[in-house]
């Protein structure tokens, strides 16, 4: 008992030490020598900060000692990053930012060494979720399209799944709350389950990061970074409303975050209603309706060398699944078939802060259940009685007369526990395990994959070398283990039988990676990884036939590990009125997984198997970016992506996305008084060439053309900041489906003219 209490007494002696470390300074404009209001200056390894005065002060407080990245950042200057060193008592940092028309960079966090973009050896796209909502995206899916190097394949409006340089479902993995999004995904025709409310902004990793995040990141990863709580000592609040005249959308939601000292929490709700789209013909696409509920919470503490948040997320869908151009209404509820998925995420992040080192624990649960309802499990009714049908749906369901056809929950438990030791000698490395428990059980009369758990564990380590001022490596490797214990279902010998399973797949992989600043512009990168993806239970254990899909699917039990070797090259020249950017890749996947036709037929329905076979994926980005002087507010930008796929025997992988061109002209004012403060508009042109490559079982899909135009800014009212934006899609109403469209095969067209006018109010 004694030495217990004396270690307590220890730790609060070492807390309260560290509480009376502080870091104060002044932040001034370089050309003026003038103190600057409002910048902001962070910790990001602490996620701690502060903001300066009318006279560019600053003062942070309850510091721990060490050596800490810093960064100084404010609209219209070069952002500031060093190290600075927090020693016992009064610390002092004066920074001088330089005026720069280059956008405001931020600290890359889907990486381990959070470093800002041009000092990562890895090139990570980000973009922050404000300016794809004012591209007026009608879902945060469709928003990420706008990024070069991802597409979106599609099953109307309300399902979307992100698609990066040609590989998608589980071969990309999607991040959210800082934990794997495990919800099924392995299916093109569900969703993310994740709302746009209170995700403040996207990174996008392009290549294989299995080093990071182990399995299913052989495609790359896309991590949601979550919102910030307020400033310490602060409440802040919004509501916002968008309308969206295709589709009579209503997307409403409300926030309030407030941080004392040491407490912080937020909380948001949102809501997403939507009717059945027009297409560019003027014709509604039945059951592309869909409907949205979403809350968020988080609970935070810090301390001086302790810092901890609890999030929770749930996020309720009902999409209907379009099949035809059938009945003309404006209804809001979904008819059959359709989904409902109910997604609950509670995530916690641990960090202790040692003498230049920290440990960093993130352990999370995702339970997803996943309904489908089908029109042979509905209850029998009149046709003069279809619409008070589709009124009563709902109701209908809870009181028993609907079953749901396909009802799936899963389980899954996450954690990744990273250590950062001690900068050593230019060296900064980290180390970790990661791994997650899944379960999968179904409750309806029919199965998609049968009931199994899933057990991954993985250890990496990876270390980043600061050469000189131009020179960094970056290194790493990895172990992975993944156990699948499949539960048979059925009677053995019967039609659907699927026999118990039981895999193990391992897996070693590694990255190193290059950069070099060529000059003060020009910035070159190259880096080589491997990953892998173990086969998921769809691919593994299938047997029967698929719902839309006109076919009888037979899963192949001995599959083995698609393996990939990535080669990544990115070049980069930046100025403070011109950018340009060239990044390529070469992919080489062995044994990857495809479904193809037998030949034979079940029930009249063709047979496909799944089998393997190496491929290849190549391709790139381009693009420049002109803001010239002295009209700093004018920017024009391009860029154009391109990918190509192909087996080993010369045939394409399916859901290849079109060569792309994309073409901007943006102008953007600020007015620091008067109560118009800031305004912005754009108008793009979006070129699809046609897509003639195509799988076995495409079509050709010709090229089209899509204009958007947007406008939008910030105004003071009655005290109040609002932001206004009204932006157009598809201007010309262009007839168009796109090739990675799901419901191509069904000759339904993609979304017509869509305007979308958004309000957001400070509070």
């Amino acid at each position: 008992m004694r030495n217990v209490i004396l270690s307590m007494l220890c730790i609060l002696t070492y807390i309260s030490a560290n509480s009376q470390n502080t870091l104060s300074g002044k932040i001034i404009n370089k050309e003026n020598q003038e103190g600057l209001e409002q910048v902001t200056i962070y910790f990001p390894q602490m996620e701690k900060g502060g903001i300066t005065n009318s006279d560019g002060e600053y003062k942070i407080e309850a510091l721990p000692t060490g050596t800490y990245k810093i960064v100084a950042s404010y609209i219209g200057f070069l952002t500031f990053s060093g190290n600075i060193t927090i020693e016992k008592g009064s610390n002092t940092l004066d920074v001088s930012l330089l005026p720069s028309a280059i956008e405001m960079e931020e600290v890359i966090v889907s990486t381990p060494f959070h470093k800002l973009q041009r000092e990562n050896v890895m090139k990570v796209e980000f973009a922050k979720l404000s300016s794809l909502k004012a591209q007026g995206a009608p879902t945060l899916v469709e928003g990420l399209g706008s990024i070069p190097g991802v597409d979106v394949v599609s099953t109307g409006v309300g399902i979307g799944k992100p698609v990066i340089r040609g590989l998608t479902s589980n071969r990309v993995l999607v991040y959210a709350q800082g934990i794997r999004l495990e919800n099924q995904q392995f299916g093109a025709e569900h969703g993310l389950g994740v709302n746009e409310a209170g995700i403040e902004s996207v990174e996008v990793i392009k290549g294989p990061a299995s080093l990071l995040y182990g399995s299913d990141a052989m495609g790359g990863v896309l991590y949601l970074n979550p919102e910030k709580f307020a400033a310490p000592n602060s409440t802040e609040g919004d509501i916002n409303l968008n309308y969206n005249t295709n589709t009579q959308g209503l997307n409403s939601g409300a926030g309030i975050r407030s941080s004392g000292e040491r407490f912080k929490y937020l909380l948001r709700l949102a809501t997403n209603n939507h009717v059945d789209y027009l297409g560019g013909d003027g014709n509604r696409v039945t059951n592309s309706r869909f409907n949205e509920k979403d809350l968020k919470a988080g609970l935070g503490y810090q301390a001086t060398s302790f810092k901890s948040e609890f999030r929770y997320n749930y996020n309720q869908s009902n999409l209907g699944i379009p099949e035809e151009i059938g009945l003309q209404t404006t209804s809001r509820t979904p008819d059959l078939p359709y989904q409902k998925l109910d997604n609950h995420i509670l995530s916690s992040n641990t960090k202790i802060f040692f003498n230049n080192s920290n440990l960093d624990i993130t352990l999370g649960y995702i339970g997803n259940n996943r309904k489908e309802f089908e029109d042979h499990h509905h209850h029998e009714e009149d046709e003069e009685d279809h619409e008070e049908g589709e009124e009563d749906h709902e109701a209908h369901e809870e009181e028993g007369h609907e079953e749901a056809a396909l009802d799936m929950k899963l389980n899954t438990f996450n954690y990744n526990v990273l250590y950062h030791f001690p900068e050593w000698n230019r060296f900064e490395t980290v180390v970790g395990i990661q791994g997650i428990h899944q379960t999968n059980r179904n409750f309806g009369e029919e199965i998609l994959i049968p009931d199994a758990t899933t057990k991954d564990i993985g250890l990496l380590g990876t270390t980043h070398f600061h050469l000189d001022q131009n020179n960094d490596f970056q290194v790493g490797l990895r172990y992975d283990h993944r156990q699948i214990d499949g539960k048979a279902y059925g009677v053995s010998g019967d039609e659907g039988y699927i026999a118990p399973l039981k895999r193990n797949f391992n897996s070693f992989n590694g990255a190193v990676g290059y950069k070099n600043n060529i000059s003060e512009q020009f910035t070159g990168r190259i880096n080589i990884a491997t990953g892998f993806r173990a086969p998921n239970l769809a691919e593994l254990t299938s047997y029967g036939s698929h719902e839309g899909t006109n076919r009888f699917e037979i899963g192949n039990a001995d599959l083995k590990n698609e393996q990939n070797l990535q080669i990544d090259l990115a070049l980069e020249f930046q100025n403070e009125h011109y950018e340009f950017f060239l990044n390529g890749f070469h992919n080489s996947i062995k044994d990857y997984i495809f479904i193809a036709p037998s030949g034979t037929f079940m029930d009249e329905t063709p047979v496909y198997n799944y089998l393997q076979q190496d491929a290849t994926l190549y391709g790139g980005e381009i693009g420049f970016h002109l803001h010239p002087h002295p009209y700093d507010w004018l920017h024009i930008e391009s860029s154009y992506q391109t990918v190509f796929g192909e087996l080993q025997t010369g045939e394409a992988l399916p859901l290849i996305p079109a060569n792309k061109l994309t073409n901007t002209l943006r102008v953007e004012f600020n007015n620091a008084k008067g109560w118009w403060l800031r305004s912005n508009a754009f108008v793009s042109l979006n070129t699809n060439f046609k897509q003639g490559k195509v799988s076995t079982f495409e079509t050709v899909t010709p090229g089209y053309s899509l204009l958007n135009a947007g406008l939008g800014g910030d105004i003071q009212f009655l005290k109040k900041s609002m932001n206004i934006t009204i932006s157009a899609n598809n201007l010309l109403d262009k007839k168009y489906i796109a090739h990675l469209s799901r419901l191509k095969s069904d000759d339904i067209l993609n979304m017509g003219r869509s305007v979308v006018v958004g309000l957001n109010i400070l509070l």
